[in-house]
């Protein structure tokens, strides 16, 4: 059975998408870019959208029931590649031995011409007493 993941604040509703879909014990989240509460881009350029988009990714997660070290499968869009060294660094600061299998994929525009990084995972969702 499909169940919808929600969080507070869902800037995703009103494009009838939902933050992640859980089914059985697997996590599926949509892309999460560098939008804070208020729906709208972050300032300060690569890497504050990127630390915001992570933060999000760990919202959805445990909105579902998983972590950011329960990741199993990430995919990251960039505009610019050139950005790769940033990326490598958030990875190290967000994800942890064994890291996730990873694509990283530069695009040439995300949903707000804003917007520099967005971030999809597959995670397993950590059942109740189960490590």
């Amino acid at each position: 059975m499909l169940e919808r993941v929600v969080t507070h604040p869902d800037n995703y509703e009103p494009f009838l998408l939902s933050q992640g879909i859980r089914f059985g014990d697997l996590l599926f989240i949509s892309g999460q870019a560098g939008a804070g509460d208020d729906g709208r881009i972050v300032e300060g350029g690569f890497r504050a959208q990127g630390e915001q988009a992570f933060a999000n990714l760990r919202r959805a997660l445990e909105a579902g029931g998983s972590s950011l070290r329960d990741v199993i499968k990430v995919t990251i869009f960039v505009t610019d590649m050139a950005n790769f060294g940033e990326v490598v660094e958030l990875r190290r600061a967000f994800f942890s031995h064994p890291y996730p299998a990873d694509t990283i994929a530069e695009i040439k525009a995300l949903y707000d011409p804003a917007a520099l990084i967005e971030i999809e995972a597959i995670a397993a969702v950590r059942l109740a007493g189960r490590a």
